[in-house]
């Protein structure tokens, strides 16, 4: 293999080392410290048995993620690289708040929905201005199946980045539910971001798609059912940043219908079902989020897992294909 290519998947192989030997070091000293899940009563009565499970395992593949990104940036010191790490610690940040309040002051909803909408918003924001003054925002954007970009009125463009910011970070967040579930999806995700980096020639969004792979890749071997470990708010709302940071630098946000359409199900199943209780005082699915629902079905987790991640696949696919005449292949 020849050096260029070592140099390519760096990322990737950095990512997955660093999580795969911080993580069995990690599951011992979260447990001496009691950072343990603790189930809430409302949940299926067989998710129980995990109550003590080490959370915040996000920590893994954070480390990895970081690592392989500040290795990249001393090969090659771009801001859009550096953004995308840097809003994803962000919102890492805000979910270890979150785990943190759980786990250590035994408050076990944690934030407030309010307080962590708040945050995310306010990160996202950063975000946003952080691109304008630094001349990376670009109001052209994807439409997937067509060859060319659309400009949007910027106004406009600025919401769709902070609804596109905010709803995947608590999307993922509402996906990671069950073992393995979160990070399987996201692996394809990444992965399609990968292939669309590549296809667009942007090593920034390739080396920062590679790592999260290999962060998500070497953290399954530790977070599949049975998890040794979850990865807590702290690891969703991370990788929520990640993926969302990658659809808007590779001008593609609304791909993420198609190749996120797992952590939209799980969105959208959460708002029908609040708002058909509370209009009709009926549940539309047995539990939500959705997965929960197939649970409560007499699905084992393996399957819904296997399920989602096959739909994801296909979907990614889907959205390879969708992408192919920007790239103009």
């Amino acid at each position: 293999m020849t050096g260029s290519v070592w140099l390519s998947i760096m990322p990737l192989l950095v990512s997955f080392a660093v999580t795969a030997l911080i993580s069995p070091i990690l599951i011992p000293w979260l447990k001496k410290l009691k950072f343990g899940q603790e189930i809430l009563e409302i949940g299926p009565n067989w998710h129980k048995s995990k109550s003590g499970t080490p959370t915040m395992g996000g920590i893994a593949f954070i480390s990895g993620i970081f690592t392989a990104i500040i290795l990249a940036l001393f090969v090659k010191c771009d801001l859009p690289l550096l953004m995308m790490l840097l809003i994803s610690l962000g919102f890492g940040i805000i979910g270890f708040t979150d785990d943190y309040i759980k786990v250590v002051k035994k408050r076990n909803l944690g934030l407030t929905a309010r307080q962590k909408f708040l945050l995310q918003t306010i990160l996202a924001v950063i975000y946003v201005v952080v691109l304008a003054k630094t001349g990376n925002l670009n109001n052209h954007i994807i439409i997937p199946f067509m060859s060319k970009t659309v400009e949007m009125p910027w106004i406009l463009y600025t919401l769709l980045v902070l609804f596109v910011v905010t709803g995947t970070v608590n999307a993922v967040n509402l996906t990671d539910g069950i073992d393995g579930l979160a990070t399987s999806i996201t692996a394809f995700v990444s992965l399609f971001f990968v292939i669309s980096a590549v296809l667009f020639s942007d090593l920034d969004s390739m080396w920062y798609a590679l790592a999260v792979l290999g962060g998500c890749m070497a953290f399954l071997i530790f977070n599949a059912h049975p998890a040794k470990m979850f990865m807590g708010d702290t690891g969703s709302l991370f990788l929520g940043g990640s993926i969302s940071v990658l659809a808007v630098g590779l001008k593609m946000p609304l791909i993420l219908i198609i190749v996120g359409f797992v952590y939209l199900f799980e969105t959208l199943s959460v708002i029908i079902q609040v708002t058909s209780f509370k209009l009709t005082g009926k549940r539309v699915f047995k539990m939500t989020p959705i997965h929960h629902h197939f649970e409560m079905c007499g699905w084992k987790e393996n399957k819904i897992v296997g399920v989602f991640t096959a739909v994801t696949i296909l979907l990614c696919i889907i959205g390879i294909a969708a992408v192919l005449p920007y790239a103009g292949v």
